[in-house]
């Protein structure tokens, strides 16, 4: 090979950086098939699978354990306990994430005048499906797995262009109204009846690594509802509860319960005459 010299330099780093970063090849879309059989127990809408008895669903649960340790299995990391015991916490918190879940579908069907059902919520609406993934993901980073919990919010995101990262605490139930564009970062801090629409970011004042393992991201207390657009930044930014925040705000300091935070915005008629007044209103 006449460039044998030339590629050897990068050769040699092809090979290191495979011997250091021992990340199996098939790691994400084992993840993957693993989030999306959880989704298929925990929602008859999404399964081919009929459960007659009390005995099917016991036995999809055991399969549900053993796929988990075989995704454990892959995974190069030190563990502070065997896989059976990880995946036996993951499945003991399957009734609580399924109850939840069940209670963020009807919150968003109560809430949203569009849906005709609940069935039509879980099936077709992306909000919802970004909570569900993101509930399961927050239960894998509740056990201290690397990689998995953001490979799996990561196919969130990809799917429904909603950006929630598994650190996040949210309470329930969560309602997000079409969703595109949300991010919601690590230390954000959600409380209960939430709603939050498109385009929301609550992120960090920094981006600075020294801050990362300070609490970056902002706290929205119960029943409060942001609407589009809203920028809400920093650990300390405090919404209070059963607080609006209008579309387009941009807040960066706490807000007391029961408040209103509006973008005011401007309106010119254009026209060859200098007009004087003009229209304003609030989003």
């Amino acid at each position: 090979m006449k460039n044998e010299i030339y590629f050897e330099k990068f050769v040699d780093s092809i090979l290191e950086k495979r011997e250091a970063h021992k990340c199996v090849s098939q790691l994400k879309t084992e993840s993957i098939d693993f989030l999306l059989e959880v989704i298929d127990f925990l929602f008859p809408h999404f399964s081919s699978r009929v459960y007659y008895s009390k005995d099917d669903v016991l036995a999809k649960i055991q399969l549900l354990e053993r796929s988990f340790i075989s995704l454990l299995r892959i995974l190069n990391y030190e563990k502070k306990a065997s896989d059976e015991i990880i995946a036996e916490e993951f499945v003991r918190s399957l009734p609580a994430l399924h109850e939840s879940l069940w209670s963020d579908a009807q919150l968003i069907f109560e809430g949203d005048p569009a849906a005709e059902n609940i069935d039509e919520v879980i099936l077709a609406y992306p909000g919802f499906l970004a909570i569900a993934i993101y509930r399961i993901a927050h239960e894998l980073y509740l056990l201290k797995l690397p990689i998995i919990p953001r490979i799996v919010t990561e196919y969130a995101h990809e799917k429904t262009g909603i950006d929630i990262h598994p650190g996040a605490k949210i309470g329930c139930p969560f309602f997000i109204d079409h969703g595109t564009g949300i991010v919601i970062g690590e230390t954000s801090h959600i409380g209960n009846k939430v709603k939050i629409y498109q385009g929301v970011t609550l992120g960090a004042l920094s981006v600075d690594k020294k801050y990362s393992k300070t609490k970056r991201h902002p706290t929205i207390e119960d029943d409060v509802i942001i609407y589009s657009q809203a920028v809400i930044l920093g650990g300390k930014t405090v919404i209070g509860k059963n607080s609006i925040i209008g579309g387009n705000a941009w807040v960066a300091e706490s807000v007391p319960a029961n408040s209103i935070v509006y973008s005011k915005s401007e309106v010119r008629i254009r026209s060859n005459e200098k007009i004087e007044n003009f229209i304003d209103y609030i989003i």
